[in-house]
């Protein structure tokens, strides 16, 4: 459906994805419900259980009571956050969506805050945790990965880990969140035109529960970087991503092709290496233009199939005698 036509059932959703975080899944469900009953509008709270193994849903459910803005989504096995998020993305219903951790490092109270930045020149907020209350090796790994995501999507924050964000709900919906794809949902958003800030948030220590990440994750997120670059700024221009491998490929088959000739023409066994080489380049080239034709075809199959086009209407304005009732 068009966002721009969509009709939100209501103003707020917040989506917390949970995997075996029992001790802490009632206590945040406090802090938000007093946190919801101090804000305007109509809201819910999503609950993602990812495969928990332990009794995180149970006292979920027993936390919120018959709270009817309370909603849980039970996944069959653990797929990991991103794959939660978008459960609970998908399930939504409000205008503006807020992605939070469940462990409750996250503060809701920065919430209410953090909504109201939300203009008709402000489409996201992204939470940034100054003062980071993680081991010193976790949080030097992650300010050097911020720079890395910020230098090579042109999308410069402070603190791409932080899942306090604030989304206009039309600059999330549209995004396939898979892998450790969450961290990088500014990035899908500025693709779709969104107008981002950064707001300082406050970061609390775990005080329940394990953490589930290690600095493992730091190689996953390095190969969906790669993705993230690929389907944001060639979205729909696949062959020109490709097209540079091409060219160069091609360039370089050619000067082998001259040297070997050349080579060859004056004896030296050589020549016969280089013309190998021109041959292996070709064949490179010629193999990176067809996976570049592959990708453009499946890009623009994929679209038809989703029924979506190459950008994202903003607003119509037509003569009132033109306008479709």
């Amino acid at each position: 459906m068009n966002d721009l036509l969509r009709r939100y059932e209501l103003d707020l959703s917040i989506v917390v994805p949970i995997f075996n975080e029992e001790e802490n899944v009632g206590p945040l469900w406090e802090e938000l419900r007093a946190v919801l009953d101090g804000m305007a509008g109509r809201s819910e709270v999503i609950y993602v259980d990812d495969g928990s193994t332990d009794d995180s849903a149970a006292r979920a459910r027993q936390a919120a009571g018959s709270d009817p803005r309370f909603v849980l989504v039970r996944l069959a096995r653990n797929y990991g956050q991103s794959a939660a998020l978008a459960a609970g993305i998908d399930r939504a219903r409000g205008r503006v969506i807020v992605p939070l951790d469940g462990d409750r490092q996250n503060d809701p109270a920065e919430i209410p805050r953090l909504t109201a930045m939300l203009s008709d020149d402000v489409d996201v907020v992204c939470g940034w945790r100054r003062e980071r209350n993680d081991a010193p090796l976790r949080s030097a790994v992650s300010r050097a990965a911020n720079r890395l995501i910020g230098r090579v999507t042109g999308v410069r924050l402070h603190d791409y880990g932080c899942t306090l964000k604030v989304f206009k709900a039309e600059f999330i919906r549209p995004v396939a969140i898979y892998g450790e794809m969450h961290r990088f949902l500014p990035v899908f958003a500025r693709a779709l035109g969104a107008r981002i800030v950064e707001e300082e948030v406050n970061h609390r220590p775990r005080v329940a529960g394990r953490s589930k990440y290690g600095l493992d994750r730091t190689f996953r997120v390095a190969l969906d970087l790669v993705c993230v670059q690929f389907m944001t700024r060639y979205r729909g221009r696949a062959m020109r991503f490709f097209g540079r491998f091409v060219w160069g490929q091609g360039l370089s088959a050619a000067a082998c092709l001259a040297i070997g000739i050349a080579g060859w023409l004056g004896g030296g066994w050589e020549g016969g290496l280089w013309l190998l080489a021109s041959v292996v380049l070709a064949v490179g080239a010629t193999l990176t233009l067809g996976l570049g034709l592959v990708s453009e075809l499946l890009w623009r199959t994929n679209d038809a199939a989703r029924g979506e086009r190459p950008f994202r209407l903003v607003d119509e304005v037509a003569p009132t005698g033109n306008r479709a009732d």
